[in-house]
């Protein structure tokens, strides 16, 4: 599985990264965990507002921060 986490930095961006991190070692799972913080990446996934999380390709959410349980409900679907 890949997650990408998408964002230029800002805090509520890691605060995304944290979540995924945390849901994944909770649930055990192999994942590559990638920040992408290119603006021309960013968009190219069709996200105009950060933080973005896409699970294998697929943007699952844009402009939210998600919590632990929330970053789990999508990664339990991927």
């Amino acid at each position: 599985m890949k997650i990408q986490v998408l964002g230029v930095g800002c805090p509520k961006c890691k605060m995304l990264m944290e979540s995924v991190q945390i849901a994944v070692k909770e649930l055990g799972i192999q994942a590559e965990i990638e920040k992408v913080t290119e603006l021309s990446e960013i968009v190219g996934f069709g996200v105009m507002t950060t933080p973005g999380l896409v699970v294998d390709g697929k943007v699952v959410s844009a402009g939210k921060v998600l919590n632990v349980n929330d970053v789990k409900q999508f990664l339990s679907k991927a």
